[in-house]
C-alpha cells in the first residue's frame, strides 16, 4: 500500500513540474514593462481609439501563401492612403516566433509585404500613420491553416 500510495503522488509531483517547468519556459508572464506607466496612458489610449474608430476607416487583413496584404479603406470616400503600415504578428502564448513586418503600398490604399506566417494562431497588431498621426490602430487573432 506505501507503495501505490508513493506511487500514486510521485506521478502527481512528476506532472506538476513538467507542467510547471514548460508554464515558465514557454511564457514571461510580462504583459507590460512598467503597470503603473501603463495605467496613467489608459484614459488617452481609450479616446485615441474612440477617434480612430469615429472616423469609420478600416482595414482588412489577409495572410495567404507567404504574401501579408492590408487594405485601408473607409466606406464612403474608398481606399485611404497612409505613409507606413506596420504589422507585428504576435504568438498568443509566447515571444519566440513574434516578427515585425513593414508593407509597402502596392495600389491605392492596398499594402503588402513578402514573409512566410507559419501555421497556428497569431495576433496581428496593425499600426497604419501618416506622418505623426495614427490612422489605424488594432489587433487582430487569426488562424494561418498549414499548407
Amino acid at each position: 500500500m506505501i507503495m501505490v500510495i508513493g506511487t500514486f503522488f510521485g506521478v502527481i509531483i512528476t506532472v506538476n513540474m513538467f507542467m510547471a517547468w514548460q508554464a515558465a519556459r514557454t511564457w514571461s508572464g510580462l504583459v507590460v514593462p512598467n503597470t503603473y506607466v501603463a495605467s496613467q496612458e489608459f484614459n488617452s489610449k481609450v479616446a485615441a481609439q474612440r477617434q480612430m474608430a469615429a472616423s469609420g476607416i478600416a482595414g482588412k487583413l489577409s495572410v495567404e501563401g507567404g504574401i501579408v496584404t492590408y487594405a485601408i479603406s473607409h466606406p464612403e470616400t474608398g481606399p485611404v492612403d497612409v505613409e507606413k503600415v506596420v504589422i507585428n504578428f504576435l504568438r498568443p502564448v509566447g515571444t519566440d516566433q513574434d516578427f515585425t513586418v513593414e508593407l509597402n503600398r502596392t495600389a491605392a490604399g492596398i499594402y503588402t509585404a513578402v514573409h512566410d506566417v507559419r501555421p497556428g494562431q497569431w495576433i496581428a497588431e496593425v499600426k497604419a500613420s501618416d506622418g505623426d498621426t495614427l490612422v489605424v490602430h488594432e489587433a487582430n487573432r487569426f488562424f494561418v491553416v498549414g499548407e
